[in-house]
Parts: structure tokens; sequence; C-alpha cells
């Protein structure tokens, strides 16, 4: 099992990925769903603005699997995942 730091990393870059991308696969938004639950689960994270996104970057990954342009879900909340990107970045343990 992945550290909490390790899924805080592979979140960051897969989000980041997509932002920038503007694009990405249903795998990688099943991933981001699994590892905001587990992280959500987990309790050891005390950065309080990535407990905040967490929420929102699982129900932004759940809504990817029920949308019809998976590159125009990603592409209208660009901006979102830009934002959780860097608030992943510079999270605080």
């Amino acid at each position: 099992m992945l550290s909490a730091k390790d899924q805080v990393s592979l979140l960051y870059d897969l989000v980041s990925e997509q932002s920038e991308d503007c694009c990405g696969t249903l795998s990688e938004c099943q991933q981001i769903q699994r590892i905001a639950r587990s992280l959500l689960s987990r309790k050891n994270i005390s950065d309080e603005n990535v407990l905040k996104i967490l929420p929102a970057i699982y129900e932004y990954s759940l809504q990817a699997e029920s949308t019809s342009d998976l590159n125009e879900h990603i592409t209208s909340n660009q901006d979102q995942l830009t934002e959780w990107a860097a608030s992943i970045q510079n999270i605080k343990y």
C-alpha cells in the first residue's frame, strides 16, 4: 500500500497532467477517485486546504465516469484542476 505522501504525489501528477493537457483517460479518472477516497479515509492529512478539496476531486472523478465526452469534462474543469494541483503541491503533513 502506498503511503499518504506517495498517494498525494501521484494525485498531484494525475491532476496536474489533466490540467496541463486538457485530456485524460477514464482509468486516470478512476485512479484519481480511488486516491481521493483513500486519502479521505486515512485521516492523516492535516492540511485543511487539501481536506476541503478532496471531496471535490472525488466528485470530479466520479462525474468523469458518466460523461459522454471525457476531454470536454476535463477542459470544463481546467481552472479547478489547476487550483487543485497547486493546493496539492503545497500540502503540509
